[in-house]
C-alpha cells in the first residue's frame, strides 16, 4: 500500500508538470474504423481562443460571404465540409449557458491541422503526394499508447467538424463576459437592434458577475481528428474529413415536437402538459383502453384511436395559461429560451389545467368516449368511409387537435382576462355540444364550416384556428364591441367566401359578402 501511495504521488507530479503547460492537452487516443482520434477537454474560454470555423481556414480561401459561410458555386462546392453557419441562434445558446445552472455542451468535433498539411510542397508529403506522418502530434505516455500528450501549439489550427453552433455560443458567452451585453444577428450576422444585456438574458434572475466571469474556466469535452494520416494523399485527406463530417450529422436524428415537449423541463408549458397528458382519467393510459395520446407525433392518423398528442396538450396549455402566467413565456420567444417556472407557479398551473380538464371531460362528446364510441367514429369526415366505419365520422372538432387547441385560447381568455367563470361558460357549452354544436364541421350549417373545415381542399384547415377561437368567445358572450363584432363578421363571412362578392349561407344557399351574420349569443 506504501508502495502504490508513492507511485500515485509520483504519477500525480508527472502529470502536474506536463497539465501546467498550455501547448499540450492529456488525451486517449480511440480508433473507429480507419479513423484515429484523441479525446480530452478543455475550458470554454480556450475553446474560444483557438478553435476556428471552417471557412477560417487556408483550405477554404476561395470565396467568403459577410457572415462567413462559403459562397456555394461551381468551383467552391466540392471543397465545402460544413453547412451554413446560423447567427440567430448564437444569441439562445449563449442565455443558455449565462443563465442556466445546469447547462451541458455535448463534446465538440474537431480538426487538427498543422501548416504543412495546406502546403502541398511541404517536405511532409511524399513524391507520391502522400503523408509520411499524421497531422496530430501525439506522444505516448504508456506502453499501450492509449494515453498521452497532444501538441496543440500555435503551430496546429483546429476548427469545428461538429459543433460549429456550439462554438458560436461560446464566442457570444466571452463577448457577454467581457462587454455584459451580446449582440443579436440574424442568420446572415447582420446586426438586429440593440445588443442584450446580462440582465435581460437571464430574465429576472441575478446573475453575478463573479459567477459569469468563473464559466470562461468550465471545462468541454473535445475530440480531435487528424487533418491527415500516414499514407495518405491531400485530396483522400479532404474526403475523409467530409465524408466524417457527413456521417455525424446522418446519425443525429432530430427530435419530433413530441419528443421535445416530452423531454423539455424548462417550459412550464411543456412540464404542465405533460403532467395532465399522465394523470387526468381522460388522458391517462388505463388498463382495458387505449392509449389517448400520440407521445411523439404532432398529427392523428386517420385509423388512430388516440384523442389528441402530446404537442397538442402543450400547445394547449400555453393557449390557455399563457394569460395567467405571461413570465412563462419569453419576452423574446424567437431568440431566448424560457426559464423554468418556481415550482409554486407549476403547481398552480397545473391545477388550473387539471380544472378545465375536469370541466372539458363532462361534455357529451367526450362522456361518449366511456359509453365505448371510438375516436375515429366521432373525429372522422363522414366521406371518410372503411370497413370499420362504413358511414365515416361525425367530423367533431373536439377531436381535432387544431380544435381542441381553438377552445382552450377562447377558454384561456375568457378565464384569466375577461373574468368568466368556468362553471357559467361549461353551462353553456354542455347545451351547446348536446345540440351538435362541435360536429359536423364539413356541413354548411356549421359554425366551423370554411373555418375550421375547407370545402374545397376537404381536409381541416390549421389556419383557422384563431377565427374558430374568437368565435366561440363571441358565442360565450366575450365580445360586447360592436366594432369588434363588425370585424369578426366580416372575417366569418370571408372564410366562407366560394366567390366574389358570394359566400356559402349557413341554410345551403349563396349569399352575399355582406349577408353572411354571426350567431346567437348562447344563453
Amino acid at each position: 500500500m506504501e508502495q502504490d501511495n508513492c507511485d500515485q504521488e509520483a504519477i500525480t507530479l508527472l502529470l502536474d508538470q506536463y497539465l501546467n503547460k498550455e501547448d499540450q492537452l492529456l488525451v486517449q487516443k480511440n480508433r473507429m474504423g480507419s479513423t484515429e482520434s484523441f479525446i480530452g477537454s478543455v475550458t470554454l474560454e480556450w475553446l474560444n481562443r483557438r478553435v476556428k470555423f471552417a471557412a477560417e481556414l487556408p483550405l477554404f480561401h476561395q470565396k467568403f460571404d459577410q457572415s462567413g459561410n462559403v459562397i456555394r458555386d461551381a468551383e467552391t462546392i466540392e471543397e465545402i465540409q460544413q453547412r451554413p453557419l446560423d447567427w440567430s441562434r448564437q444569441l439562445p445558446l449563449t442565455q443558455y449557458l449565462a443563465a442556466r445552472k445546469t447547462h451541458k455542451f455535448p463534446a465538440v468535433l474537431v480538426v487538427i491541422s498543422p501548416s504543412w498539411v495546406d502546403n502541398p510542397q511541404a517536405e511532409e508529403w511524399d513524391n507520391q503526394g502522400e503523408a509520411r506522418k499524421s497531422a496530430a502530434k501525439f506522444t505516448p505516455l504508456d506502453k499501450g499508447e492509449n494515453f498521452g500528450l497532444l501538441d496543440v501549439s500555435q503551430n496546429f489550427d483546429v476548427f469545428a467538424l461538429d459543433g460549429q453552433h456550439r462554438l458560436m455560443g461560446i464566442q457570444g458567452l466571452m463577448e457577454l463576459i467581457q462587454t455584459g451585453k451580446i449582440q443579436r444577428y440574424n442568420k446572415n450576422k447582420k446586426p438586429v437592434g440593440d445588443g442584450i444585456t446580462v440582465a435581460q438574458l437571464a430574465q429576472g434572475v441575478e446573475i453575478e458577475s463573479s459567477y459569469l466571469s468563473s464559466l470562461a474556466e468550465e471545462k468541454i469535452g473535445i475530440e480531435f481528428i487528424p487533418a491527415a494520416i500516414a499514407g495518405e494523399t491531400r485530396a483522400e485527406a479532404k474526403r475523409r474529413i467530409r465524408s466524417i463530417f457527413i456521417h455525424v450529422n446522418l446519425m443525429a436524428v432530430r427530435l419530433s415536437a413530441g419528443q421535445l415537449a416530452m423531454l423539455n423541463e424548462d417550459d412550464g408549458f411543456s412540464i404542465v402538459a405533460r403532467k395532465i397528458a399522465v394523470s387526468h382519467p381522460l388522458l391517462k393510459e388505463m388498463a382495458g383502453r387505449k392509449d389517448r395520446v400520440n407521445w411523439d407525433s404532432a398529427t392523428i392518423a386517420t385509423k388512430s384511436t388516440v384523442l389528441t398528442t402530446l404537442q397538442a396538450l402543450q400547445d394547449m396549455s400555453e393557449r390557455y395559461l399563457a394569460p395567467k402566467f405571461p413570465s412563462w413565456k419569453s419576452a423574446d420567444k424567437k431568440n431566448l429560451i424560457p426559464m423554468r417556472p418556481v415550482e409554486e407557479e407549476l403547481e398552480a398551473g397545473i391545477a388550473a389545467f387539471r380544472q378545465v380538464f375536469d370541466d372539458l371531460a363532462t361534455l357529451v362528446s367526450y362522456q361518449r368516449l366511456d359509453g365505448g364510441e371510438k375516436t375515429p367514429a366521432l373525429r372522422r369526415f363522414s366521406f371518410e368511409q372503411d370497413k370499420e366505419y362504413p358511414r365515416g365520422g361525425e367530423a367533431n372538432i373536439l377531436f381535432r387537435p387544431v380544435g381542441q387547441v381553438a377552445v382552450m385560447q377562447a377558454l384561456g381568455i375568457l378565464v384569466f382576462k375577461k373574468g368568466f367563470a368556468l362553471k357559467s361558460i361549461f353551462e353553456k357549452l354542455r347545451k351547446y355540444d348536446a345540440d351538435g354544436g362541435f360536429s359536423g364541421m364539413e356541413n354548411y350549417q356549421s359554425l366551423w364550416y370554411g373555418v375550421l373545415y375547407d370545402p374545397m381542399r376537404r381536409r381541416v384547415m390549421v389556419s383557422g384556428r384563431d377565427l374558430a377561437s374568437k368565435l366561440l368567445i363571441y358565442i360565450l358572450g366575450g365580445i360586447a364591441d360592436d366594432l369588434e363584432r363588425a370585424q369578426l363578421r366580416q372575417d366569418l363571412a370571408k372564410a366562407r367566401q366560394v366567390a366574389e362578392n358570394k359566400a356559402m349561407g349557413f341554410h345551403g344557399k349563396f349569399v352575399t359578402l355582406k349577408e353572411v351574420g354571426l350567431p346567437s349569443v348562447l344563453n
